[in-house]
């Protein structure tokens, strides 16, 4: 293993934003089982601590390529347009619309059905933004692109977790 590689490179799987999260899992296991600190017990302090390194860089890529918005991030800053979404915060106005929207309706809901319609549009939001962020990605290769449906995926989560929020205040 090279601690220089990518996420990608230390997993053996391909660049690219569709993964198979099973052969991600098995991945991790196997590496894990390869840098875990036990096996070096015999190697004294100096290599426990490399194998503790090697053990958290595995967990920190498995996180990353886990997560579809982490590993869209991660391959849009490999490729030059990072999301940046702490000052890169523009969005299409029909999309600020969009969510200025979906707020005036949450605020109005009172009824476990009606939070509920709100989260299937999100949740319906979230899969085109997911299958937008793909096709950039792997077919288009279009990075600037599939930063910004990245920034918008983030605003999307947010607001489904303040759906989630509310969903469970009601069932209080």
């Amino acid at each position: 293993m090279n601690l220089d590689s990518d996420d990608f490179e230390l997993f053996g799987v391909p660049k690219r934003f569709a993964q198979d999260r099973e052969v991600l899992d098995r991945r991790r296991r196997e590496l894990q089982a390869q840098v875990h600190p036990d096996r070096f017990a015999r190697a004294g302090a100096a290599g426990q601590r490399v194998a503790t390194q090697w053990a958290v860089r595995v967990n920190e890529a498995y996180t990353r390529l886990s997560d579809p918005v982490r590993r869209a991030s991660y391959l849009c800053e490999l490729n030059g347009a990072p999301v940046d979404a702490e000052r890169n915060t523009a969005m299409p106005p029909d999309f600020l619309v969009r969510q200025l929207e979906w707020r005036e309706a949450l605020d109005d809901a009172d009824t476990r059905e009606a939070i509920d319609a709100i989260a299937r549009e999100v949740a319906a939001e979230r899969a085109d933004l997911l299958a937008r962020i793909g096709a950039a990605l792997d077919t288009a290769h279009d990075y600037p692109a599939a930063s910004r449906s990245v920034r918008a995926l983030m605003f999307v989560d947010r607001f489904a977790d303040d759906v989630q929020r509310r969903a469970d205040r009601i069932e209080a």
